[in-house]
């Protein structure tokens, strides 16, 4: 190694820089860390975090051999070297992601600043820039009380199917006694929270925290508030909305919603003085609380009503006159335990602006965003005191061109807004989202114009960490659709719709989802969160419910929908080289199938299944569910496929947990299941699975349970079945999409996935396209269906079809033995309509690029491998002669080895760097 040999580095990370600088050598550039890859890093409450970090170089097949972590609890420390919280020392590992602290047990409080360097084969870095994360409060540091009013007041309807509640304003004046040194807020605002300290909206977080089973646990949130204490009087001061706490159908079926209670808060505020002493401000019966403000009503169904003429002017300043608010009330807990927000907040991620407003009647307009979207609009209104301006919201237009309503169901999504008068007002709601493309404005004062509103794009903060373009305008299209899907219904938790009166956490529809969303979005810690929701909605028994949090009272004992909770830490594991949520929920996943095995499997077959493959494409276009025998599969198939698909996820979990016992007995109750299985389903006569649906045979195909001697066999079936009877389109519905386009391409049918992901007649994703689709139906008849469940922001059906367009047809897919892109299988499916696919990947690892280029006979290859990773490259080329690296003949590439001849591929093993590959 040259160990005197300076190399480009760069560490690329999440948190938040410091705004101090380093002397460093003029060849390096750093930027950012990694600390359990959150955004926020205050308020971590884990004692063991895990660090990541990129290394940067120009130059090719730069492999990590050694790093130095330097953890100190002062900058003065970091600077000095002095790692008093932790020194690594130069440890000999190639390992950059998930390294666990290895320090002194870490406290509440506790501010770490951590730098780190690192050796290569081609030398070594300088150190990086400083950054930090701070430890947040452990349960037994709290010392606030829960505060709120557990009543309503006579403007409310709180115990109507259609709730209504105000929002709650709480206020607490304190003096800060010295000068500040450090101030930091610490706050449960549930159902939903804005905090103020002096007047000033602390964080740009919205519809916060995440939401949870709150009888199990609530999310905190930390910010630092340092710059808004100033020595003398203060005041921090808090609205609550309702979210899911208040739950939206209060006193309705309450066998099936999951209500809480009236909104509360819970607040620490911690500030330590520049002499070293500290104060708290906590919630208690002393803070000062009204309802009588001007947000009227919140309800995510219905929507938000404020009167801007009950505006409380100064009511989050110092100095306003509270004496006629009401004192706060101690209210109970609850129940939950109190935990930081790991995973990161809802923000308003776009603007957009309308594309038209159209007059229907007089003083009614229609106005089109353009675009199936998810938040809200926002507002400049100018006209009279009291004057009340109507907004509701749909996805679709009559063919009057007034709204389409009847797909909502009863939800009201209506937001009304009472001007105060006088100059122009700016308004947009706090507590409410709604799902549309198009705004029905009624009451407005005058003629309202595309400038005085904008849409405000709302969800999960999560990084895009995909881009996917082809040369088909259909798959563009399909995939700009599908984006716009899965980020709109992030929110906290991964919605099934945001629009009508549902918008929950159904398992089953995000099973394989969150496999494909990992490619767009940096959706690790949601998912994480999401397992856990999972897990506290289990039950004693064992038991998964079908929507978790368990806002829903579902628990239907499916294995498709329950699969979820395997499947996606599963893909956690896959994705980000994240081993911590397998070994979290083992138990608890060992727990369901044992339930599952005892309830339901009779002679190692499981009968028990609720929803089939939900939403196949009907016999008739009016319908929802088809009615037709020969499109429907066994529900037992179904069960008993997912059971034994289970049980090698476990095998595989079991076996990286160390536990051999435990792997032997799953796999020795896999093999009587697929003897049960193959004996009751399987004509060996004709070859076929059951009734012969695609979905009765690609899934005993894809889980391994068809006898290696038939699999050609049984696959001829599914390509017959698509290809004659359904004329090249998809017949599947939940179940088989999600493992239909990976098989089809596995068995060499690349060619038939293709022509199904490109169809644009129905039914196909292209057809919704064609129809004037921004995202995703729920049902492939999304334009004809009985509208009593007929979401157009639906991603459930989009199946395996994001995973094939990045791994199959860009070649960017993990070494499954090389997991979270440590190694990667470069292989694309070169299918015969598409004349190029430019796509890249930022995974865990670094960014990845692949972007490939049909010209005659000529196939050439642009290839981005991150540092400290290399690529099983699969070149599709007569010999390893007819392959050129960017000019030269791939023999003298550096960074590139021929590893063998396979089919009509070249195999070489590739190192990091960019590589420009051609082939005649």
């Amino acid at each position: 190694m040259h160990k005197n040999k300076r190399i480009l580095f760069a560490v690329v990370l999440v948190l938040n820089a410091l705004p101090y600088s380093f002397a460093q050598d003029k060849s390096i550039t750093l930027t950012n860390l990694r600390c359990e890859m959150l955004v926020n890093p205050l308020g971590i409450d884990v004692t063991n975090p895990r660090l990541s970090w990129e290394i940067h170089s120009k130059e090719r097949a730069v492999i990590q051999e050694a790093y130095h972590i330097i953890v100190s609890s002062s900058l003065a420390n970091l600077t000095s070297d002095k790692g008093d919280l932790w020194d690594s020392g130069k440890t000999l590992s190639g390992k950059s992601v998930h390294v666990d602290y290895g320090g002194v047990p870490l406290e509440s409080r506790t501010t770490c600043f951590w730098k780190i360097k690192v050796w290569t084969n081609k030398g070594m870095s300088g150190w990086s820039e400083p950054v930090y994360w701070t430890v947040g409060l452990f349960n037994y540091d709290w010392r606030a009380k829960w505060i709120g009013l557990d009543r309503s007041f006579p403007w409310d309807d709180a115990d109507n199917q259609f709730s209504r509640l105000s929002a709650r304003y709480f206020r607490k004046e304190f003096p800060a006694k010295k000068e500040v040194k450090r101030a930091t807020a610490y706050i449960v605002g549930l159902g939903l929270y804005e905090l103020y300290v002096n007047g000033k909206r602390i964080g740009d977080q919205v519809l916060a925290p995440s939401p949870t089973d709150y009888t199990h646990s609530v999310k905190y949130n930390t910010f630092d508030i340092t710059t808004e204490i100033k020595q003398g009087n203060n005041v921090i001061a808090a609205v609550l909305g309702n979210g899911r706490y208040f739950a939206m159908r209060q006193a309705y079926k309450p066998h099936k919603i999951h209500t809480f209670g009236f909104p509360k808060m819970l607040l620490q505020a911690e500030l330590e003085y520049t002499d070293g002493s500290r104060e708290l401000i906590i919630s208690d019966g002393t803070w000062k609380v009204t309802a009588d403000g001007p947000i009227r009503t919140n309800n995510e169904y219905d929507g938000e009503e404020y009167d801007a003429t009950m505006e409380i002017p100064g009511w989050n300043k110092t100095g306003f006159n509270d004496s006629a608010w009401l004192t706060t009330e101690l209210v109970e807990e609850p129940g939950g335990k109190v935990q930081a927000q790991m995973n990161e907040h809802m923000k308003v991620m776009e603007t957009i602006a309308p594309v038209s407003i159209k007059e229907l009647t007089p003083g009614t307009y229609i106005m089109d965003l353009g675009q199936n979207m998810v938040g809200w609009i926002r507002m400049q209104v100018k006209g009279k005191s009291g004057t009340r301006v109507t907004l509701r919201f749909a996805e679709t237009l009559r063919a009057d061109g007034a709204l389409y309503m009847d797909n909502l169901r009863d939800a009201k999504v209506t937001d009304v807004y009472t001007l105060k008068g006088g100059d122009q007002e700016t308004w947009e709601p706090s507590f409410v989202y709604h799902g549309f493309r198009y705004v029905e404005i009624t009451g407005y004062p005058g003629k309202p114009l595309l400038q005085n509103f904008e849409g405000r794009v709302v969800y999960d903060a999560l990084q895009t960490v995909g881009s996917f373009k082809t040369s088909n305008a259909t798959l563009n299209k399909i995939y700009q659709n599908a984006y716009w899907g899965i980020r709109g219904n992030y929110k906290g938790m991964p919605l099934d719709c945001p629009q009508r009166n549902e918008r929950q956490p159904w398992l089953g529809d995000r099973s394989t989802g969150a496999y494909g969303e990992s490619f767009i979005f940096a959706n690790a810690k949601l998912y994480a969160k999401w397992l856990d929701d999972i897990e506290e909605s289990q039950t004693a028994e064992g038991r998964i419910p079908d929507v978790a949090p368990n806002f829903w009272f579902y628990y239907k004992d499916n294995m498709t929908w329950g699969g979820a909770y395997l499947m996606i830490a599963d893909m956690l594991y896959k994705q980000y080289g994240d081993l911590r949520p397998i070994k979290r929920h083992y138990p608890s996943m060992k727990q369901w199938l044992v339930y599952m095995e005892a309830k339901y499997m009779d002679n190692y077959l499981i009968a028990k299944d609720s929803y089939g493959d939900w939403c196949v494409p009907p016999e008739s276009q009016e319908l929802i569910h088809s009615k037709d025998p020969a499109r429907k599969t066994d529900g037992e198939v179904i069960a008993t496929a997912y059971y034994y698909y289970m049980l090698q996820l476990m095998q595989n979990f079991a076996a990286l947990l160390d536990k051999p016992k435990d792997a032997a007995e799953y796999a020795a109750l896999a093999l009587k299941i697929r003897d049960a299985f193959n004996k009751k389903f399987f004509d060996p006569e004709t070859l076929q699975y059951s009734n012969n649906t695609v979905t009765a045979s690609i899934l005993p195909l894809r889980f391994g349970i068809v006898e290696e001697s038939m699999r050609e066999k049984v696959f001829a079936n599914i390509v017959e079945k698509i290809m004659v009877e359904n004329k090249g389109h998809i017949s599947t519905g939940v179940i088989g999409t999600q493992w239909l386009m990976r098989t089809l391409t596995e068995y060499g049918r690349a060619d038939i996935a293709y022509r199904i992901a490109s169809n644009q007649d129905y039914p196909s994703w292209g057809y919704m396209a064609k129809q004037g689709a921004t995202t995703i139906w729920e049902l492939w008849n999304g334009d004809t269906a009985n509208p009593a469940m007929n979401s157009h922001n639906h991603v459930m059906l989009l199946g395996d079809l994001i995973v094939w367009m990045y791994e199959d047809l860009a070649g960017i897919k993990t070494d499954p033995s090389h997991p979270g892109f440590e190694q990667l299988v470069m292989k694309p499916s070169v299918a015969g309509g598409l004349d190029f696919v430019e796509a890249s990947y930022h995974s865990i690892q670094g960014l990845i690029k692949s972007h490939w280029r049909k010209e005659g006979r000529s196939f050439s290859w642009m290839l981005t491998i991150p540092t400290n990773t290399k690529a099983t490259v699969y070149m599709p080329a007569l010999a390893v002669n007819n392959i050129t690296e960017s000019g030269k003949n791939v023999s003298s590439a550096s960074g590139v080895r021929f590893l063998r001849k396979e089919g009509d591929f070249v195999v070489l093993e590739v190192g990091s760097g960019d590589y420009a590959f051609k082939t005649q």
